[in-house]
């Protein structure tokens, strides 16, 4: 079990406050991990650190901001010496504030460019802010482990029939901008682990498959039907896969994009 502990690692999870970056952090530091929660809310990130089983700290991070990405690793690095892990789960996927017109606006003839360059900006930049940053720090102590959270719509195309309605409309069209960027973090993971495997550190990707998450029933049924499983994912679902590409239980593992999603590529 040795091989599952992360005693005296430092953890850093982007994206903190998310449904599943929360159970990033609590299983790091269920691990034994040192753990970083940082996101763009400061207060709530503070009260969510000190709430975790190890010595842990909550911190303001825009991960779109250079100036804030440095600023964030100067104080991780003045509380705990090292990085250890760095989880890049910091992402956005598109809300449409009138759901009578999220059809027409998500639809790709539609789908507005400010939107897209938002998405570019902080699902794959921010990414790459993050590595450049953080990953340096593991780069100069030799050692390090780097997991991008991607998606299997970075993998394989929507199913856009999945957002239709009992009624035969269609309610929603999952917007190109998410599929393009986790498909990029993924090939971009392939890069840094061959950029930083002579230095120790390693890169690999974790692609969930959907989190339940109040959807519409409609929704929920049509994608548990097209997932051997035959559900969606918890929440805390992803927390073995996380630990096992944390530590030293995948030490011979790098630039690899480790599928968690109940079947759903599969078939």
């Amino acid at each position: 079990m040795e091989l599952f502990s992360l005693k005296n690692k430092t953890a850093v999870v982007t994206g903190a406050l998310g449904l599943i970056g929360k159970e990033h952090c609590k299983a790091l530091s269920e691990a034994g991990a040192n753990v970083v929660a940082a996101d763009i809310n400061e207060e709530k990130c503070i009260i969510f650190a000190d709430a975790l089983e190890t010595h842990s700290m909550g911190l303001l991070l825009d991960v779109t901001n250079p100036d804030s990405v440095k600023n964030a690793r100067d104080k991780v690095i003045e509380m705990f010496g090292h990085i250890d892990i760095l989880v890049n789960n910091a992402a956005i996927n598109d809300m449409f504030e009138n759901p009578k017109a999220a059809a027409e606006q998500s639809k790709f003839e539609n789908y507005p460019l400010d939107l897209w360059q938002k998405s570019i900006d902080v699902n794959l930049t921010g990414v790459f802010l993050c590595s450049q940053v953080f990953g340096t720090s593991m780069a100069r102590q030799k050692s390090g482990s780097i997991i991008n959270i991607a998606s299997t719509y970075g993998i394989t195309a929507p199913d856009q029939s999945l957002y239709i309605k009992e009624d035969g409309s269609q309610s929603f069209y999952k917007p190109p901008a998410y599929s393009a960027t986790k498909g990029a973090v993924i090939m971009f993971t392939k890069y840094l682990a061959a950029y930083w495997g002579k230095d120790g550190v390693r890169v690999n990707t974790l692609s969930p498959g959907g989190v339940e998450n109040n959807q519409d029933e409609f929704f929920i049924n049509k994608y548990s039907a097209k997932t051997p499983l035959g559900r969606m994912a918890k929440p805390d679902d992803y927390k073995g896969a996380l630990i096992f590409l944390a530590g030293d239980s995948s030490k011979y593992m790098t630039g690899a994009n480790l599928i968690v999603d109940g079947g759903w590529t599969a078939w």
